[in-house]
C-alpha cells in the first residue's frame, strides 16, 4: 500500500518537498525581451508526451444568441503507462435558470494526422485547415450534444516569450516540468451544439487555447484565474496562476489584447486584483465578487499600452467542486493526505463590464462579454497553519464526468491545503 501510495503522490501531487522560487524559470523572464511571439503552424502540433502530462484544445464560445460553451479535447498520460482521451462540452444558458448542459466522454481509437496538426478519434475530430486559420470541430461521442463548429482566427495567435513555456526544475538546464499556453486570442464561430432540447446556433465570438502540462510529480500552482473578454472591436485575453510554496507562490501572468487582423500587445505584464471577497454560506469558502484586470504593454511601434476591466462579477454561472470530479479510488487511496477541498468559480457579468483601453494618446471605452473563471485559498482552520499545499491531478474517462475540470485541476492545479496543528 505504501507503495501505491507513493505512485499516487507522483501522479497526483499530493506531495513535494519545498524547492523554492528558484526551482521556477517563468515565462516573464524570456518576455523581458521577446514580450511575445506570433504563432506559427509548428506551434499548433500536438506534442503528445510519453511521459506524465496533460494536453488540451480548448474551444470558449460567446453565441450571438447569449449562450455560453466551450468544447474540449484533453490528451492525459499518466507516467508514460496509461494514456486516455476525452472529449467535454459544457453550455450555459442566457435565461439564468436552465441548468448547465455538460457532457464529458472517454475516447476510444485516437490518433493524430501525420503532422499532428489534427486529432482524431472514433466520433470526433478537431481538424485544422489547410491554411491554418480555422478548425473544424465535431463530436458525435454524445447524443445529448452533438457538435458541428468552425472556429476562425482574425488576428494573429500567440505565446508569451520565445517559446511560451515556464519550466520547473532546481536545474534550470534540465527542467523536470512545463507550463505552456498558446492563443487564438480573436476568433469567430459557427456552427451548432445539438441538444436533446434542440439545437443551440452558436454563432459569434471564440477563443482559442492550446495547453500543455508537461508536468512528471510536480505540480504547478495554488491558485488561478482566467479571463476571456470579447466586444465588437477588441479581445483580451489572460491566465494567471500562483505556484504552492513548493515554488515559492510564484505568480505567473500571461496575456495579451488584439483586434481584427493584429495583436496589439502581449506578455506577462499583465495582473488580476479580487477587489471585493465574500463568504460562500454554503460551503465556507471565500467567493470572488468583484474584480481588476489589467493588462500593460508596447505595439509593435512602440506606443504604449494600458487596458483595464474593473467591476462586479454578479450572479455566478457556476460553482465546480473539483474534489467531486476526482476518482473514488484517487480520493481513497490518497485519503488522509487530502485536507479540504478546492472550488471553480465561473462568471459571465451581468450588466456587460467595459474595458477602458488606452493606445499611445487614443482612449477608448467598450463593452463586451466577459466569461472568467477563478479560485481563492481555503480559509485558514483556527489554530493551524498551512505547512503544504498540494493538488491532485487524474483525468476521469468516466462519461458523465465533467472533464474540463477535471482538466483545470490537472492544467493548473488546484490547492489542498495539509494542516499542521500545533501541540498544546
Amino acid at each position: 500500500m505504501n507503495w501505491i501510495k507513493q505512485q499516487v503522490a507522483n501522479v497526483a501531487g499530493t506531495q513535494e518537498p519545498i524547492y523554492g522560487p528558484s526551482a521556477i524559470q517563468s515565462v516573464a523572464r524570456q518576455a523581458e525581451t521577446t514580450p511575445y511571439t506570433e504563432l506559427t503552424k509548428e506551434d499548433l502540433r500536438w506534442v503528445a508526451m510519453d511521459s506524465t502530462s496533460v494536453e488540451t484544445q480548448t474551444f470558449y464560445l460567446m453565441a450571438d444568441s447569449g449562450h455560453i460553451g466551450l468544447a474540449q479535447v484533453i490528451y492525459s498520460n499518466v507516467v508514460g503507462i496509461h494514456t486516455t482521451c476525452q472529449f467535454s462540452t459544457k453550455i450555459f444558458y442566457p435565461d439564468g435558470k436552465t441548468p448547465n448542459l455538460w457532457s464529458s466522454d472517454a475516447l476510444s481509437n485516437h490518433g493524430f494526422d501525420d503532422e499532428k496538426l489534427s486529432f482524431y478519434a472514433d466520433g470526433c475530430a478537431v481538424t485544422l485547415s489547410e491554411d491554418s486559420t480555422s478548425y473544424t470541430v465535431k463530436s458525435a461521442t454524445n447524443n445529448a450534444s452533438i457538435v458541428n463548429l468552425t472556429i476562425t482566427r482574425t488576428a494573429p495567435g500567440f505565446k508569451v516569450g520565445k517559446d511560451g513555456k515556464s519550466y520547473f526544475g532546481t536545474d534550470p538546464q534540465r527542467p523536470w516540468g512545463s507550463m505552456r499556453h498558446a492563443f487564438w486570442p480573436r476568433c469567430t464561430a459557427e456552427g451548432v451544439i445539438i441538444t436533446k432540447d434542440g439545437d443551440i446556433n452558436f454563432k459569434g465570438r471564440a477563443l482559442f487555447i492550446h495547453a500543455l502540462q508537461g508536468m512528471k510529480p510536480h505540480h504547478a500552482a495554488a491558485k488561478w484565474n482566467f479571463v476571456n473578454f470579447q466586444s465588437p472591436t477588441y479581445s483580451a485575453v489572460m491566465m494567471e496562476y500562483t505556484t504552492p510554496p513548493s515554488y515559492g507562490s510564484t505568480s505567473v501572468n500571461v496575456g495579451g489584447l488584439a483586434r481584427d487582423g493584429e495583436i496589439i500587445c502581449a506578455g506577462a505584464n499583465v495582473s488580476v486584483t479580487h477587489t471585493e471577497i465574500q463568504s460562500d454560506a454554503d460551503i465556507d469558502w471565500p467567493e470572488p465578487k468583484a474584480v481588476k484586470f489589467l493588462w500593460n504593454g508596447k505595439t509593435k511601434d512602440g506606443k504604449e499600452v494600458s487596458a483595464e476591466i474593473t467591476g462586479p462579477l454578479g450572479q455566478r454561472l457556476d460553482r465546480v467542486d473539483v474534489m467531486a470530479e476526482v476518482p473514488k479510488f484517487i480520493k481513497s487511496i490518497v485519503g488522509g493526505v487530502v485536507g479540504t477541498k478546492p472550488y471553480i468559480y465561473q462568471y459571465f457579468p451581468q450588466p456587460r463590464l467595459a474595458m477602458k483601453l488606452r493606445i499611445g494618446e487614443d482612449e477608448r471605452v467598450e463593452e463586451g462579454l466577459l466569461f472568467t473563471e477563478a479560485t481563492q485559498p481555503p480559509p485558514a482552520l483556527p489554530g493551524a497553519r498551512a505547512t503544504h499545499v498540494r493538488k491532485t491531478n487524474h483525468t476521469s474517462a468516466t462519461t458523465g464526468v465533467d472533464a474540463n475540470h477535471v482538466n483545470k485541476l490537472q492544467r493548473l492545479l488546484e490547492p489542498e491545503l495539509h494542516f499542521e496543528v500545533p501541540s498544546g
